[in-house]
């Protein structure tokens, strides 16, 4: 994927877990850690996703960019569902937002692509400035926690389950493991490959 930078700008709305899913997974009776719990969750899917490289729920990223390729445009963070806006800084250094009848979207794949229109090229912008490209899009399985595939939704599970028990970065007189296998062996599919 391309070096560049992407922030949260909207988003998610909720988690691909409940606070009563986790603990029932963990076998948790009592209310009286239910905020933590919620922590926990926000925290396992965040590595999820990292570990991933993808989107769950509904996101918004603002995405800069220095340069634009001679070819396409591989959007990070898939599943893409869609572009809101390209702008960039033209060379008189004013921003300028390109037309979408200028570009071509591909939602489909792996990843998303984005690349200029039959008989279009890239817009002329003032290259290298960090922020001379900014893609605005939207990305993940969907709005709802339901459209998260099942494996990485028991993943999240697993992981937060892992996390209440062992509260300690390290355990004396046990062997150490981080990140528990079965959470990497259920997100192992749908991590996507460096080379995109």
């Amino acid at each position: 994927m391309n070096n560049d930078e992407y922030t949260v700008t909207d988003g998610p709305d909720v988690e691909p877990v409940t606070t009563a899913q986790a603990k029932t997974h963990a076998r948790v009776d009592t209310s009286d850690d239910d905020t933590y719990i919620g922590t926990l969750i926000t925290a396992a899917r965040r590595y999820c996703e990292q570990y991933t490289r993808r989107t769950f729920v509904t996101t918004t990223y603002e995405w800069t960019l220095r340069s634009l390729p001679a070819g396409e445009l591989v959007v990070p963070r898939p599943p893409l569902q869609s572009v809101s806006s390209i702008k960039y800084i033209d060379t008189d250094g004013n921003e300028q937002t390109w037309s979408s009848d200028d570009y071509q979207v591909s939602t489909a794949g792996v990843v998303g692509r984005i690349k200029p229109a039959y008989s279009e090229t890239w817009p002329s912008y003032r290259g290298y400035d960090y922020d001379a490209v900014t893609v605005t899009f939207v990305a993940g399985y969907g709005d709802a926690a339901t459209d998260v595939p099942e494996e990485i939704v028991h993943a999240i599970k697993f992981l937060v389950a892992h996390w209440y028990e062992h509260r300690e970065p390290v355990l004396v007189g046990t062997s150490i493991t981080s990140i528990p296998l079965t959470v990497k062996n259920l997100l192992g599919p749908y991590r996507v490959p460096e080379a995109f």
